[in-house]
């Protein structure tokens, strides 16, 4: 007997169904460890609210992916089966996140790996790949589907799932905003969903939900500045990862050999190991005071912040990331007489608009007019949208954090050092 789908209450889509592939997707062991992973890392103790998780994002995306599927498939453009492999995708796009969810990623850069690359392993290598074949999908080319990099699905999938008008973006900036408490990232994503049209195998969208989607783009901006790279969400941001790093080389947080080790990762797993080390190496010892000022809610203190574009001098001439990396930090510690260590120099960067599935920038938008039966397409450079042309290109912001302790040493010495630059 066909079983009904399971119905899920969720607090921004209302009723969200799933089949039975997706029902034992969701309860397998792989996939309610996103529960123990929250979405925004540290960004509770700043916005008390976002302490929802990797799990209910990803069913909310999966439930926007349905809407894209059903949309399309009425147009003739999907079948059944790619119905299925896209809304499965939708669900485990994000199964690979570890601890403090992007953060991680940041202790994981350094040796070339990101949570994309996990993704793919854990449904080609755990309980994920037995479900999938169950129900005749081939699990190596699903997992590229679930990254958005597929060469064996049309690319208007990919898009879908990780391009700039992708149902990930829109389930969390829904989510967060709603979570944080905020009122940047309510979008009408119903409209822009119901407006995709496909073109030459990729995403298009109607001429008359151009005002929908650039109010996802400026909400997406106004998301980014005002709790992704909030000033205090990034200092909780440096203590953790600076912590995860320390610790990595003792307690293995990246040892990716057997994925049973990574799979054991959550947010207060990770604080534990730390916590409870036994080791008494440097490193180990300076990331448990990182950790206990982290529940203790006592944050690095900010010392100096600079947003600027990418054509900027000002950061050509100071502020290289190579630079920070090997001579701001030292020189800081020179002339205020404060340890090294406790200085900490962040550049937060992020593309101000989405990328492609491709992870290119996006440069331009294919729109389709429709007149009776007649379809016009126009590829129209991004810039040429006023509110897109405002905020195209990346937002950067500088800072230098250090403990409350030294605030005012280091404070004095950056002010001398910038202030010798700056002539």
């Amino acid at each position: 007997m066909k079983q009904e789908p399971t119905q899920i209450r969720d607090p921004i889509h209302s009723y969200i169904y799933a089949s039975e592939l997706e029902q034992e997707l969701l309860d397998s062991e792989v996939f309610q460890r996103l529960r123990r992973i929250r979405q925004l890392g540290c960004a509770h103790l700043i916005y008390p609210g976002a302490n929802h998780t990797r799990f209910e994002h990803c069913i909310g995306t999966m439930h926007l992916a349905k809407i894209a599927s059903t949309h399309l498939h009425s147009q003739g453009k999907m079948n059944k089966e790619q119905c299925v492999q896209l809304n499965a995708a939708a669900l485990l796009h994000d199964i690979g996140h570890g601890p403090f969810s992007h953060l991680f990623e940041e202790v994981l850069a350094e040796k070339g790996i990101t949570h994309e690359n996990i993704t793919t392993r854990i449904i080609r290598e755990t309980e994920i790949s037995d479900i999938l074949k169950k129900y005749g999908i081939n699990t190596n080319k699903f997992s590229e589907l679930c990254v958005g990099l597929s060469n064996n699905h049309p690319r208007f999938m990919n898009d879908i799932i990780a391009g700039f008008l992708s149902v990930d973006t829109m389930d969390y900036l829904l989510r967060d905003s709603y979570f944080s408490g905020v009122e940047y990232g309510k979008v009408d994503v119903h409209r822009i969903i119901n407006a995709y049209e496909i073109s030459k195998e990729s995403i298009a969208i109607n001429r008359d939900s151009l005002y929908a989607l650039e109010a996802l783009m400026l909400a997406r901006y106004e998301m980014f500045r005002a709790v992704y790279f909030h000033k205090s969400v990034r200092a909780c941001a440096i203590m953790l990862t600076k912590a995860m790093t320390l610790s990595d080389e003792t307690l293995h947080f990246s040892n990716l050999k057997d994925l049973k080790n990574y799979l054991n990762l959550t947010d207060e797993s990770t604080i534990n190991k730390i916590i409870n080390s036994k080791s008494n190496n440097e490193n180990i010892k300076f990331a448990k005071e990182l950790v206990n000022d982290y529940l203790k809610r006592k944050m690095l203190k900010l010392v100096f912040e600079k947003e600027v574009l990418r054509t900027d001098q000002f950061i050509g001439k100071i502020f290289s990331q190579s630079k920070f990396r090997s001579n701001v930090s030292e020189e800081i510690s020179k002339k205020s007489k404060v340890p090294e260590k406790y200085i900490f120099i962040d550049v937060s960067t992020a593309t101000s608009v989405p990328t492609t599935s491709s992870k290119k920038t996006l440069s331009e938008i294919t729109i389709i007019s429709k007149t009776g039966k007649k379809k016009t397409v126009q590829k129209i450079k991004a810039g040429e949208l006023p509110l897109m042309n405002s905020i195209l290109g990346y937002m950067d912001i500088i800072r230098i954090y250090t403990t409350g302790k030294y605030k005012e040493k280091v404070s004095q010495a950056v002010n001398t050092i910038f202030e010798k630059e700056s002539r």
